[in-house]
């Protein structure tokens, strides 16, 4: 197990792509992106700043697609992802992150397990229970990440909880004391764990494509869609 990943919740490899390994892969996403924001015009506008399920039939032919889960499945992602979910790791979801049309909009704290339904109690059992994790590659110059270290195994403290749930009169917007910028680049590799407290950081020519990939348990594959699998 990767003891960065253990401890912290995330780590990056810097230069772990090629810019030519990125090149065909940034062109059919680059496809994806202009047919969904095609057909997504009012959810843009509205500040929707990622689409999802890029490995389905919806937007890319059976040849993108088969490039995509090339891509995807290749060697050298594989023994990275060993490292972090060394037990029958299981392909979860594809996104694609990129900048809101209005500059003004502000970034948003969160886990991404507060988006399931699940209460409060059931939400700081999960961050002990399973694991999901992020493979974020930056396709294009971009600000990064803003994560909290080792939030990904501890629970909220009340100033992360107040501002991240709104509550007590704070925005999930504001600053976090605990809060570290992950600056990263094309080229990188920057894993890093869903069930952590973090916000994207807008700006520059944000264009960024994410891999989720999870243990291998019924209540998280429930959230994969069948036709985005291979």
């Amino acid at each position: 197990m990767n003891a960065e990943y253990q401890e912290r919740g995330y780590f990056v490899l810097k230069g772990f792509f090629r810019r030519d390994e990125l090149c065909s892969v940034h062109a059919l996403l680059q496809d994806f992106h202009t047919a969904w924001l095609r057909d997504n015009t009012e959810a843009h506008l509205d500040g929707v700043l990622n689409s999802a399920y890029l490995t389905g039939p919806m937007y890319l032919d059976t040849g993108q697609r088969l490039l995509l889960f090339q891509f995807i499945a290749r060697r050298r992602l594989m023994a990275v992802l060993a490292t972090v979910i060394p037990d029958n790791p299981a392909f979860m979801n594809t996104q694609l992150f990129f900048n809101p049309p209005n500059p003004q909009q502000r970034n948003y704290w969160h886990r991404d397990v507060q988006y399931t339904g699940l209460s409060i109690a059931e939400q700081k059992r999960v961050l002990n229970r399973s694991n999901v994790v992020h493979f974020r590659i930056p396709l294009a110059p971009e600000l990064g990440l803003e994560l909290v270290p080792g939030s990904h195994r501890a629970w909220d403290s009340e100033e992360e909880f107040d501002v991240r749930m709104e509550r007590n009169g704070h925005h999930c917007y504001e600053e976090l004391s605990s809060g570290q910028k992950v600056v990263i680049e094309p080229g990188d590799l920057l894993v890093f764990s869903a069930n952590m407290i973090h916000r994207g950081l807008y700006g520059l020519n944000r264009f960024a494509f994410d891999i989720l990939f999870c243990d291998s348990d019924p209540e998280l594959l429930r959230y994969a869609e069948p036709n985005c699998l291979p």
